[in-house]
């Protein structure tokens, strides 16, 4: 079993940054690929992108190129999500998954464990 917390979210305007990171314990997170997934308010929840297990390896969706960035630090069992530039579009809960192999996509599926969720406001 592993247990995922993030942490991180909050209130930014516009433009702004925030750093999100999913912590784990339990099993070593280092043994999972990671994702990210959001869900705005009356969507559906989406794909973000996912980092494979050593971290040489990330994938992203479309919307958030270029401005967000998966890393991780195996040694703190701790996976992070970098977003920059943010847009008011952004604005959204977001979770992080251990996932089966790599690559990873956005099916659900694919993940073993989710976290509880953190949730980010981006301001006009």
């Amino acid at each position: 079993q592993v247990q995922l917390v993030e942490s991180g979210g909050g209130l930014v305007q516009a433009g702004g940054s925030l750093r999100l990171s999913c912590a784990a314990s339990g099993r070593t997170l280092s043994l999972f690929p990671v994702g990210w997934f959001r869900q705005a308010p009356g969507k559906e929840r989406a794909f973000v992108g996912a980092i494979s297990r050593g971290g040489g390896s990330t994938n992203y969706a479309d919307s958030v190129k270029g401005r967000f960035t998966i890393s991780r630090d195996n040694a703190k069992n701790t996976v992070y999500l970098q977003m920059n530039s943010l847009k008011p579009e952004d604005t959204a809960v977001y979770w992080c998954a251990a996932g089966r192999s790599w690559p990873l996509s956005g099916s659900t599926s694919e993940y073993y464990y989710w976290g509880q969720g953190t949730q980010v406001t981006v301001s006009s």
